[in-house]
């Protein structure tokens, strides 16, 4: 269906520093994105400017240098570090007369070869084709012509017109079985809270050692690797806690700085995980110089998914590659545990991360006693019952419902947030 140049796997890249802040990106990363990808860079081009250029990104002299630079190392790609807009892409193919990729379509990538899982393929199949759908204009070179052929001939669909309604089509019927998947994850999570089973989410910046943990707290032998996205697909295990007993772990996909929109929504099913967690384990690489950046950027992709508001215990990995850092909990002005520095690799500082969890798990849940008027009484009653979360409950002479409730502090806040200030009305002090 594609009319354009073939990507091979020897790339000449592209890295342009901008004075403006938010479109920089940083060129150690893009290179251990390129080598995750699989791909062999055998040129780096950058330059300095103040914005993009509309018709190239870079300017007209630095577009000639990247195409001189195909031209003399006989590479078969252009991978910019940068969201291109298909024209640009469009563009640069012409002048290159090879395959230009940018930085969402190498992360895409990197997805489509890390994928097991038949969910994890049809997530990344749709952002695939929601990020071709922006390029089928400018894309494709045969998109005007019109069908032809005995009985065809006359007004008709465009090329164009056609391959849109294709896309659409196979769009939908991605969204209808991602559907089901979400369905089966949403009665999965419902039969734990059911059980009132807590979920732990680790989340964090990719290669910040979260499967290595993983495996170290649960034994899994889950794929881990010194490279970006080596899990892709989310896995699930119990693990034990003493004074809150058994508690579902769950690893989840790393997150990168301007993760593309189109990925973020394709894997709205696996992500979930980390909206429905009752805490987070913000794993963090200690040893990174710009580890503040990467937590800013996790914090980022947490707003995007409306899981900023979750509880998170911050855990320090890779002291093994720093001097003088041994296992500790930092604590907050409360006293409560705040950040555990660990080393995955070695074990160290495991039980040290056992024994905050349990303490902020433990200490997680509230109790209130509510005066409900008889107009509000039916659905948040409705609402308790479903959460389980009634300990004890009578009417008083007037009609109000007395109950008390317990349940998550992260319950709580999102039940809060959902009926406003009225639920704070009702506590009774």
């Amino acid at each position: 269906m594609f009319d354009r140049y073939e990507a091979g796997e020897r790339a000449v890249l592209v890295h342009i520093n901008f004075t403006q802040e938010g479109e920089w990106e940083d060129l150690n990363e893009f290179e251990m994105l390129v080598s995750s990808a699989g791909v062999s860079s055998l040129q780096v081009v950058t330059g300095s400017r103040q914005s993009p250029h509309p018709k190239y990104y870079v300017g007209e002299g630095k577009a000639q240098e990247i195409a001189q630079a195909v031209q003399w190392s006989d590479a078969d790609v252009v991978i910019f570090n940068h969201a291109l807009s298909p024209a640009q892409e469009r563009n640069l193919e012409k002048l290159c007369q090879c395959r230009v990729l940018d930085r969402t379509g190498l992360i895409l990538d990197i997805f489509a070869q890390r994928a097991r899982t038949h969910e994890g393929k049809l997530q990344v199949e749709l952002a695939q084709l929601r990020h071709i759908s922006t390029r089928l204009i400018r894309g494709w070179t045969h998109l005007e012509r019109q069908k032809g052929g005995i009985g065809l001939r006359g007004p008709g669909e465009t090329q164009l017109e056609t391959d849109r309604r294709l896309l659409r089509e196979r769009i939908k019927a991605i969204l209808r079985r991602l559907e089901k998947v979400a369905k089966q994850r949403e009665q999965g999570r419902r039969a734990r809270s059911r059980a009132e089973i807590p979920t732990i989410s680790l989340v964090g910046y990719t290669n910040a050692g979260k499967s290595t943990l993983f495996n170290r707290i649960t034994a899994a032998g889950v794929y881990a690797a010194d490279q970006l996205f080596a899990t892709l697909d989310p896995t699930l295990r119990k693990i034990e806690l003493a004074d809150v007993g058994a508690a579902i772990l769950a690893d989840t996909v790393g997150f990168i700085r301007h993760l593309p929109h189109d990925l973020v929504a394709a894997f709205k099913a696996t992500l979930q995980e980390t909206q429905e967690a009752d805490i987070l384990l913000h794993v963090v690489d200690a040893s990174d110089e710009r580890f503040r950046e990467n937590i800013q950027a996790v914090h980022e992709v947490l707003e995007e998914i409306d899981a900023h508001e979750v509880p998170a215990l911050v855990v320090m990995n890779k002291i093994d590659n720093l001097e003088g850092q041994e296992p500790r909990i930092e604590r907050d002005e409360e006293g409560v545990p705040r950040a555990v520095w660990v080393s995955a690799m070695e074990g160290k500082g495991i039980d040290l991360l056992f024994a905050a969890l349990t303490e902020r798990l433990a200490s997680q849940m509230v109790q209130y006693q509510l005066c409900i008027p008889p107009q509000n009484q039916g659905r948040l009653r409705s609402t308790f019952f479903q959460m389980k979360c009634i300990q004890q409950e009578e009417f008083d002479q007037d009609g109000n419902l007395l109950i008390n409730i317990r349940m998550q502090q992260v319950d709580w806040s999102r039940l809060e947030k959902r009926e406003g200030a009225v639920l704070r009305d009702f506590i009774v002090t």
